[in-house]
């Protein structure tokens, strides 16, 4: 018979009770969210660097990644941060469909988890075209055609 905190510790520590199915691939909602903090933390960082004019977009990059002190690593841990967000997204899907969650009485959770990856995809678009170069022009025509 525990008492005071060690009670309170005991019954949400140790002795919670948790699903029968509970496993690791939980995890990827969480590690989601963990991933998109990562990535606004450097988009800010970036965009105190950035430069939104056609004319001079390019040249900010450029500015960022060979006068900015550790410019290069926040700009590529951003270009590969974005590609960990989408691959732990996926995951986060799959398992939600392996897991059948979108089911009753649910399909309001699927439909606006729909929705956010919609509008990631949308914003993923919007910032692979931020930089104005040649991949960020080509990239642009290929996808608007």
């Amino acid at each position: 018979h525990k008492l005071g905190p060690l009670k309170i510790l005991n019954a949400h520590l140790i002795a919670y009770p948790t699903p029968m199915n509970l496993n690791y691939f939980w995890n990827w909602g969480s590690l989601a969210g963990i991933v998109l903090g990562a990535q606004i933390v450097t988009g800010i960082l970036l965009a105190m660097h950035y430069v939104s004019h056609v004319d001079h977009a390019f040249a900010s990059v450029v500015h960022l990644m060979y006068d900015v002190p550790s410019g290069m690593i926040l700009r590529y841990s951003h270009a590969n941060g974005a590609s960990l967000f989408f691959t732990v997204v996926y995951m986060h899907i799959l398992r939600g469909m392996y897991y059948s969650s979108g089911n009753q009485p649910r399909e309001l959770v699927w439909i606006t988890g729909v929705i956010i990856l919609l509008v990631m995809i949308i914003t993923a678009f919007i910032g692979y075209v931020l930089p104005w170069g040649q991949m960020s022009f080509w990239g642009a025509t290929v996808i608007t055609s």
